[in-house]
């Protein structure tokens, strides 16, 4: 919906927007000092000078001089930091993070280098603020800039997060070490005393001491390497650009890398463990071709020498735009042409465009504080689609588009939903930031979808005036979108040439008869920039919607209207009285007249109704009856898909006859789909995709033709000792079903333990997690706890991948609540991975009971709990689901008796 120049019209206003502190309860304790040093002045005597969440703004850093010293020995690190700060108040103290570090040492010193006195300063630390206070007997003087000097040490940090040691073994089954960063959003603590905020923008030169065996990489290009005693070496960095400390990188490895330049000079490398290095090559073409495209869109040059792409094996997200270094998951930075499939590919290409669009994106420009941190991570999602549309058509991205949408709306309809900028002031409630909405909660426009990437500022301007020939309100039209949550529902009502039109917020889990209906809907009122078109001519027609009510003249003639055309707008539609009759009898009689997208649309927007108690399910499975003449595969895939998640909710509760009706309805509606998929890698992107699905649905309903093409190949690679490179597109579905006895569960287990293929592995771990015997599961659920064989990183998407099994269904629930203390403690509260489990493990639950149980285990988790939005959207998912059991369950079944007669 935001175009580019509306985003860039919008930073003005919301990065100057300032956000109150929060105040809160604090503990504080005193730093150790040396033995043998003077004893720090009147600490005992000295109370922590700070009481808010957020640092105050009297004192800003300028630029940070940073050495370190890590061990991948001992697993320690120490280091020394010396800030210059600029004072813009009188004051006794220096207030910055800290978490996890033995402060051994501070001092302040003026801009002579002179220090303000001979006697250690205190250091006063308040661990439930992740803050340091550091005492200056000497007041530091308005106006004036000084250099604050602190030593400091810490072992690497287990997780994720901050300054922390990874693991990768070779294939002589050798263990090795390597150490990396990741700050975003708030873990520059763990690593060096800082200012961690993003407003705190400085300067950064950087010195690492490493063993001749290993490399060191930071944002810059190294100047100079010196060698030390005892046979160190150490790496001095050019100083950086001014930059966030979220954004700060160091890596110490003994990696391979390949190179190449960008037609403007710049030098990009991927670094991967010595034996993954022939996988770094399509992801170097990628990166070469998408800083070339991204100098050229933003018309600003790349500001850095530099871009580093480096793939890290303990990694919790998919992966981190460090300036200059931008850090991956493996799977998100490798492809191996033998076991990566087409899917792998595009979230390769995707993911590099996403962290690259932020070089400039959310680098170069950053939000003032977290709250909108949709501006960094809607942006660089919406530049996914851009990029690699412009960069690597052939793979159809914009297929993907819709789906995209589709997510946020899902999120949106719940009433634990987010306006897109939220208060954020914890490390948790940041942390939480990061989710459906700020990333997915941007939909297409005009130019994307047209094909036109607005590379000038002529057609980046002349996208603001698509409603009206007058100026548009773009501040007034926007608030309406980021400070409010949700999403609009759009009744459309045709009165002869005119249709009539409604909106209120749309909402799953409450229905208008509900008693807190009215209040949910108080005081929502979106301005919605409406497009439509009709049958009398192939014009997109424009209507700016700011009411709660409103009319549109169409004319007499029209015979069908298609509201929210190729759904650039973010809005649900419902066609009163007979219109989804209407749409269901274009679709039968001429499903061509509409774009396969606005044909994916409407899908989308019948079975969201369906959900909300707006439409009955019959009226939403007529419309998808036409899909046997769909020759398009994301209209097809977005039928199949609800019919695929009726069926994945219906098998998890008592419901044997009803689960084997819709499985075998499933079958005879897509046979003629099904059975022309051959099992191989030929074909466009568009039909790999839609052959990797509909086997893996086949194969899982037991169709026979399915299982013995599968068991056939599965038979072959196992004859070959793995050595057969199985079709990409179906290799999961052949796993899958092989995985289903016990010689074959074993041998990919085997198989797993051994693969250089993050890929393959991934693959393997699907279909392992498809096995029957909840045994294995508990087997699986266990070795990702310990995190050897199955490594942490993965663990959240192993529970998640157990609990799609109707076997493992409770088995993950259970396993969750057992290990919830690990689990918090391995992945962090408030992570994108917890808040996964809590969401995907419950997702399936539709029963009051379920409902019940659930509650209780958050009421006994409840200081947690209470910090989690996730909790609540989780609850919120169960509700849902009880009422579509309830409302659709009998209709389903004598909808499936009537067509099976």
């Amino acid at each position: 919906m935001a175009s580019v120049k509306l985003l860039e019209l919008l930073l003005c206003s919301f990065f100057l927007v300032g956000c109150h502190s929060s105040q809160s309860s604090q503990q504080v304790s005193s730093a150790p000092h040396p033995k043998g040093e003077p004893s720090p002045l009147g600490e005992d005597n000295l109370s922590f000078p700070w009481s808010r969440l957020r640092l105050p703004r009297y004192i800003s850093p300028l630029h940070y001089h940073l050495v370190l010293q890590p061990n991948l020995t001992t697993l320690r690190f120490t280091g020394s930091v010396q800030i210059q700060i600029d004072v813009q108040n009188n004051s006794n103290w220096v207030v910055l993070h800290s978490k996890g570090l033995q402060i051994s040492k501070a001092t302040i010193l003026d801009h002579n280098f002179a220090h303000l006195t001979d006697q250690v300063l205190p250091v006063l630390h308040n661990p439930s603020h992740e803050q340091i206070g550091i005492f200056s007997p000497r007041v530091l003087s308005s106006g004036q800039k000084y250099f604050l000097y602190i030593e400091f040490g810490a072992e690497f940090a287990e997780g994720f997060y901050g300054f922390y040691k990874s693991t990768y073994k070779t294939s002589k089954g050798e263990t090795r070490t390597l150490a990396s960063t990741h700050f975003e959003p708030t873990s520059a603590r763990m690593a060096f005393p800082c200012f961690d905020e993003p407003s705190f923008k400085a300067n950064f030169s950087i010195q690492i001491r490493r063993s001749p065996q290993y490399i060191s990489l930071s944002n810059m290009p190294i100047v100079k390497t010196v060698e030390l005693h005892g046979g160190l070496l150490e790496d001095h960095f050019a100083p950086s650009v001014k930059m966030s400390t979220y954004l700060v990188a160091f890596v110490i490895c003994d990696f391979k890398s390949v190179t190449a330049t960008t037609a403007s000079g710049i030098k990009v490398s991927i670094y991967a463990a010595p034996e993954k290095w022939e996988q770094t090559h399509y992801a170097l073409e990628v990166a070469v071709k998408m800083l070339d495209f991204y100098e050229e869109y933003f018309n600003i040059p790349y500001p850095l020498p530099k871009q580093d792409l480096i793939a890290i094996p303990d990694f919790q997200s998919g992966a981190m735009e460090n300036w200059g270094l931008t850090t991956y998951r493996e799977t998100s930075l490798l492809y191996d042409p033998i076991t990566s499939s087409v899917s792998d590919k595009l979230w390769v290409t995707m993911v590099i465009g996403h962290e690259l669009a932020h070089q400039w994106f959310g680098n170069l420009v950053t939000m003032k504080w977290w709250n909108d941190i949709w501006l960094n991570e809607g942006f660089a999602r919406y530049m996914e689609f851009i990029s690699v549309e412009a960069t690597y058509p052939n793979l159809k991205v914009e297929e993907y588009l819709l789906h995209t949408c589709f997510a946020a709306i899902g999120h949106d309809s719940l009433n634990s939903s987010r306006p897109i900028s939220s208060p954020a002031e914890n490390p948790t409630q940041i942390k939480e930031m990061f989710d459906t909405v700020s990333y997915e909660k941007t939909c297409s426009e005009e130019e994307f979808i047209s094909g036109k990437h607005c590379y000038n500022r002529d057609q980046s301007n002349k996208n603001a005036y698509l409603f009206a020939g007058e100026h548009l309100d773009l501040t007034a039209i926007m608030n309406t979108w980021t400070l409010q949550k949700g999403i609009p529902l759009v009744t459309v009502t045709r009165k002869g040439p005119r249709l009539l039109l409604r909106q209120h917020r749309f909402l799953k889990t409450v229905l208008p008869s509900d008693p807190q209906w009215s209040s949910l809907q108080q005081g929502f009122l979106w301005h919605i920039p409406l497009t439509y078109r009709t049958d009398t001519s192939s014009i997109i027609h424009r209507h700016l919607m700011t009411s709660t009510s409103d009319s549109i003249h169409i004319g007499e003639e029209a015979s069908w209207v298609k509201i929210n055309s190729d759904m650039t707008g973010y809005y649900v539609v419902h066609y009163e009285d007979d219109g989804w009759d209407v749409m269901a009898k274009l679709m039968r009689e001429n499903h061509t007249a509409l774009s396969y997208k606005d044909r994916t649309h409407l899908i989308h927007n019948a079975f969201q109704l369906v959900s909300a108690g707006h439409l009955s399910l019959n009226k939403a499975m007529d419309l998808i009856g036409y899909l046997q003449v769909e020759k398009h595969t994301v209209p097809l895939l977005e039928g199949l898909g609800y019919l695929e998640a009726f069926y994945n909710l219906i098998e998890k509760i008592d419901e044997l006859e009803l689960t084997k009706d819709l499985g075998r309805y499933i079958l005879h509606f897509f046979r003629a789909v099904i059975d022309q998929q051959t099992w191989s890698d030929s074909g466009s992107v568009s039909e790999r995709r839609l052959r990797s699905e509909v086997l893996s649905l086949a194969c899982h309903l037991d169709y026979p033709p399915c299982l013995e093409r599968a068991n056939q190949h599965f038979q072959e690679w196992l004859q070959s000792n793995g050595t057969l490179n199985l079709p990409t597109d179906v290799a999961e579905t052949v796993y899958s079903v092989g995985a289903q006895h016990d010689h074959g569960w074993n041998s990919l287990l085997d198989t797993y333990k051994i693969s250089l293929s993050e890929a393959q592995k991934n693959k393997i771990l699907q279909a392992l997690t498809s096995s029957r015997d909840t045994e294995k599961l508990q087997r699986l659920l266990q070795l990702g706890l310990e995190g050897k064989v199955i490594r942490s990183q993965d663990l959240s998407s192993l529970i998640l991948m157990v609990a799609r099994n109707p076997k493992g269904h409770y088995l993950a629930w259970n396993f969750v609540k057992k290990n919830w203390d690990e689990l918090v403690e391995k992945l962090q509260l408030g992570s994108f991975c917890i808040r996964h489990i809590l969401i995907g493990t419950t997702g399936q639950f539709s029963s009051p009971d379920d409902l019940a149980k659930v509650q209780l285990f958050f009421e006994s988790i409840k200081e947690q709990a209470s910090q989690l939005r996730a909790t609540q959207i989780a609850l919120d998912n169960m509700k849902k689901n009880i009422r579509w059991i309830q409302r659709n369950l009998e209709t389903l079944r004598k909808w499936l008796n009537e067509q099976i007669k």
